[in-house]
């Protein structure tokens, strides 16, 4: 039996205008189609994507570099740490500016908050988005925080940025799963816009 999980007030409130909004697409003749992720299934691919990406970037570096500069030591190790204490932070922010300039409120349509049975920090946008739209939200903390400090690293030779850079491509394991899952879902109309689920990780169509 799956455990149920007390939603807090936010949470609740974010629910039913889900459930409002829910009801109105529905007399506009959308059908809802719920796609969302396990949190532990998420933090493995966490895992299995630092690794892959690891390796990939670890031999750019040494390509681009010599051997002596993979190290940083005691200061590098917890500059790190802060960073990436940031960088979570960071990360969601990203999504929210990101969705914010899409919808029709704006920063009024953005969320943030944590899961405290998994801790995890979570930025959601109530307001329905175009494929696109949805899909560049998700994924830009990943291209800005993953992706491009791996680049810097490499042209730098900064070891410490590799591993920020690694750290949070990887930390954006979740989003990478919710947007390849609405992609590889076959859409059953011609119409069909997007919105974060309310409570859960994941994201909901609304198709005709």
């Amino acid at each position: 039996m799956k455990k149920e999980t007390k939603l807090s007030a936010a949470e609740e409130a974010r629910l039913r205008e889900f459930e409002e909004l829910s009801e109105r697409m529905a007399a506009q003749g959308y059908r809802r189609v719920i796609l969302t992720i396990n949190i532990l299934t998420a933090n493995l691919f966490s895992l299995a994507l630092m690794a892959g990406y690891g390796i990939l970037a670890f031999w750019l570096f040494l390509r681009a570099n010599t051997a002596q500069d993979f190290r940083f030591g005691i200061t590098g190790s917890i500059l790190l740490f802060i960073c990436f204490l940031v960088g979570i932070v960071v990360h969601e922010l990203i999504h929210g500016l990101t969705w914010a300039c899409f919808s029709e409120h704006h920063w009024k349509d953005i969320s943030f908050g944590v899961k405290w049975d998994s801790l995890t920090p979570y930025c959601t946008c109530k307001a329905p988005l175009g494929k696109g739209q949805y899909i560049i939200g998700a994924l830009m903390p990943m291209l800005l925080l993953g992706v491009l400090p791996t680049v810097i690293a490499i042209f730098s030779g900064s070891f410490l940025l590799l591993i920020l850079g690694v750290v949070m491509f990887a930390s954006a394991a979740g989003d990478i799963m919710i947007v390849w899952k609405f992609l590889t879902y076959r859409i059953k109309g011609s119409e069909a816009v997007y919105i974060d689920h309310p409570t859960e990780a994941g994201s909901v169509i609304f198709e005709r």
